[in-house]
């Protein structure tokens, strides 16, 4: 277990249970003991047992039992995904923090391979974004690879990004791009562009990979064919205003790959709940 996630799970367990589980505490004898299922409600991909059984291996459970196999869709629910024993006052202290982890990441998982399943057979891969939940981001991205999407840009430390933003302090897109290949020779360089215009700039600059930002497929193919036409190597990336609606229509359009930020800021929970039994 790595100390990130501990310490992840020891602030999520003080946050809900704070000086203690006054309800347990009036209700449950201290040497109760239970068993406890964690049961998945609805088709998709599990993901988090990991934060999960820290959940409750801090809160003093015995046992922690998985039973599912995290990033497979599973369509025959409910269907169990855990088995827990111990006191029953730990079981009842993790619940809540725990499926919240669990639900969470579980929904994250599962709309990226819902994502992925839209654009199947076109070539086109899913990345996440940035939008991430604060002190989620590593869990998060891993629930997305989980289900079947690839990270890009794990933070500001270790890939370039140029948007508009850089490029007018920096005094122009070619200018942007000269500086960052001298400043970071072993990174790839990537471009966000608005309209061919910028295209067609990023291209002459060298850029290894442009991101297109809120194009329409017409506009994204015109695109490709550009970069084609310029017999460049670079990749490009749709991004902005993408949905499960019209996911396969941008990846239709020739583009390698697909960035949703979605998949990490908007994605429900997966219904899942604990149920308890007395040992």
């Amino acid at each position: 277990m790595s100390e990130p996630l501990g310490e992840l799970v020891a602030r999520a367990l003080a946050e809900d249970v704070g000086p203690g589980d006054v309800t347990s505490e009036a209700v449950v004898p201290a040497a109760a003991s239970a068993t406890a299922r964690i049961v998945q409600k609805e088709p998709g991909v599990v993901f988090g047992l990991e934060a999960a059984a820290e959940v409750f291996h801090q809160a003093g459970a015995d046992r922690f039992e998985r039973v599912a196999a995290e990033g497979t869709w599973r369509d025959e629910v409910p269907a169990d995904v855990a088995l827990i024993s111990g006191s029953a006052r730990s079981l009842l202290g993790a619940e809540r923090t725990a499926l919240n982890l669990l639900g969470h990441l579980s929904g994250v998982a599962t709309l990226t391979a819902r994502f992925v399943a839209a654009v199947a057979g076109t070539g086109a891969r899913i990345l996440d974004t940035r939008k991430t939940t604060p002190g989620l981001r590593a869990l998060e991205k891993a629930a997305v690879a989980a289900g079947g999407g690839v990270n890009h840009r794990l933070g500001l430390y270790d890939a370039i990004l140029i948007k508009e933003n850089h490029i007018a302090i920096a005094g122009g897109l070619a200018r942007a791009v000269e500086r960052a290949r001298a400043a970071q020779p072993e990174l790839a360089v990537e471009v966000e562009c608005r309209d061919a215009a910028e295209v067609t700039d990023a291209l002459e600059a060298g850029a290894d990979r442009i991101l297109l930002d809120n194009m329409s497929p017409d506009e994204l193919r015109a695109a490709v064919a550009a970069r084609d036409a310029a017999k460049s190597p670079a990749q490009l990336e749709a991004s902005g205003g993408i949905t499960l609606s019209n996911v396969a229509a941008v990846a239709r359009s020739g583009v390698e790959l697909i960035s949703i930020g979605a998949v990490t800021h908007s994605a429900a929970s997966l219904d899942l709940s604990m149920l308890l039994e007395a040992g």
